[in-house]
């Protein structure tokens, strides 16, 4: 009997396909093989699968106008699920090794600035209406006509800002910042910790465990933020059980030592059936007669300039990576893969998990061999095991989950040295951009001051015919943004 040979990641035939699944999915055309795929998505799902517990804790931390909360186990099993749907549409449909699950800055968005102004069920239509809208703009070939719109310094600017504002996100819920007691009688709004000093377990927690993270950041481990946040909440289980520490809030009232969301404690349970009472919560049409027109069409503008850059710049780096860009820059299949995408967009919102989008995660994979949707079936397989996993989520504190905001925010912040700082007239927008998201608590602020200034500065030097027409629309809506108060005073 002979014995077939080890896959030693070489097809035997890169020119014909050697059934109907190489076929499907052209393994062997791009000189892959199956066992590379199951590496490389093993890869991916291990770089990203701690959005499973971080964008639970994210959207289960803010309340919305109403002051309701969403359940973490709910958000954790539908995160999961349509993370897992998600990805394996993209494997079948693009065919493309990049995966999805919800994308950290929209969902700060959604949780921290939109919720907060009507319901969750509000916010979350809002998300649905932004996917499809990505969607009609896909099939139109418009997405593509926006995208080039923009400056790439300006795109490049607003991911750097979303990091800065992901790591500021991460430093308050962890209490390594905190406002200033006397913050109106000060120059100084906030500080470290307690009174300028580490003076709580939680606290010397979060330092231990962003350490450890960045020690396996930087040594290229595979999985490293995952790993972070289980070593973190490890730990903080261990202190919790030997020093009694307690909530961050007890009886309504405040214990500045003490664990902020949850308390980590051993688990009850591990595996439990999903809850996935949150799928189809969602209300396209509630938050118009609730805020009036403006605030949900600026919202709606904002997700989708947050959600929109984002994938065709993964898209083009993941196949820069594994070396599947035509001649034109352009990945394959890419129609399909924003269309997809798009979809996931509204998927998202449809779950109450906020938006889907691609991952640039998904490189791990493609480091290790992956280069077709295959890889999507084992990542995609593995998110929809990670809903029976639920109950965990509810033992991880800010202060673990907040070590992979930090992280994250550094990886985004490192794309600024692609910026042109010579050039005052992207330089400034840009730094407008990156510097009011976090400074005022806000995407959309940012967003807008970078693009208006950006007009404004090439309006002033006579270079008005250098700017795409749909640039001039985008300023304009976004001054109204800011107008909006005296604007919608007059109306009324």
């Amino acid at each position: 009997m002979a014995i077939a040979p080890p896959d030693n990641g070489t097809p035997r035939d890169p020119g014909h396909p050697r059934n109907g699944v190489d076929r499907y999915f052209a393994i062997s055309a791009r000189g892959s093989t199956p066992g590379r795929e199951v590496r490389g998505g093993l890869a991916t799902f291990f770089t990203m699968a701690y959005i499973v517990v971080l964008n639970p804790l994210i959207l289960g931390s803010a309340a919305d106008g109403d002051g309701r909360r969403l359940a973490i186990p709910a958000l954790a099993a539908a995160t999961a699920l349509v993370a897992g749907v998600m990805t394996i549409l993209m494997g079948v449909v693009a065919r493309f090794p990049i995966a999805l699950a919800a994308g950290l800055g929209v969902n700060a968005l959604v949780a921290f600035e939109v919720a907060p102004q009507m319901t969750w069920a509000d916010a979350m239509g809002l998300v649905v209406i932004e996917g499809v809208l990505i969607t009609i703009l896909v099939l139109t070939g418009l997405r593509t006509a926006v995208f080039r719109s923009v400056p790439t310094q300006l795109k490049t600017a607003i991911g750097v800002g979303i990091g800065l504002y992901l790591t500021l996100i991460g430093l308050v819920n962890a209490g390594f910042v905190r406002r200033v007691p006397d913050a109106a009688n000060t120059s100084v709004p906030v500080g470290l910790g307690i009174n300028g000093k580490i003076l709580s377990w939680p606290m010397l927690v979060f330092v231990l465990g962003l350490l450890l993270t960045i020690v396996l950041v930087v040594r290229r481990v595979r999985g490293a933020i995952l790993i972070g946040i289980i070593a973190t909440t490890v730990l903080a289980i261990v202190v919790e059980a030997v020093a009694h520490i307690g909530p961050s809030v007890v009886n309504g009232r405040p214990n500045p030592k003490g664990w902020a969301l949850n308390v980590p404690t051993v688990p009850k349970t591990v595996l439990a059936v999903p809850d996935l009472s949150l799928l189809g919560r969602f209300d396209v049409l509630g938050s118009w007669s609730r805020v009036g027109w403006l605030v949900p069409l600026m919202f709606v503008f904002t997700l989708l300039i947050t959600d929109f850059f984002d994938t065709m710049g993964t898209m083009v780096a993941i196949g820069q990576e594994g070396g599947m860009l035509d001649e034109r820059g352009a990945p394959p299949r890419a129609r399909e893969i924003l269309l997809v995408d798009s979809i996931a967009a509204a998927a998202g919102g449809a779950a109450s998990v906020s938006s889907n989008t691609a991952y640039i995660e998904s490189a791990a994979g493609v480091a290790e061999g992956a280069r077709t949707g295959l890889a999507n079936l084992v990542i995609g397989g593995l998110f929809l095991l990670a809903m029976f996993l639920a109950p965990l989520s509810e033992i991880v504190p800010f202060e673990a989950a907040s070590t992979a905001l930090v992280v994250v925010g550094f990886l985004m912040l490192t794309a600024v040295r692609t910026i042109d700082w010579e050039d005052y007239e992207v330089a400034i927008p840009a730094f407008l951009t990156m510097v009011l998201m976090p400074f005022t608590f806000s995407i959309s602020n940012g967003i807008g001051a970078g693009l208006i200034t950006y007009v404004l500065i090439k309006l002033a030097r006579g270079k008005a015919r250098q700017l795409h027409p749909m640039l001039y629309a985008v300023a304009l809506l976004f001054i109204l943004y800011f107008l909006r108060g005296p604007f919608e005073y007059v109306v009324s």
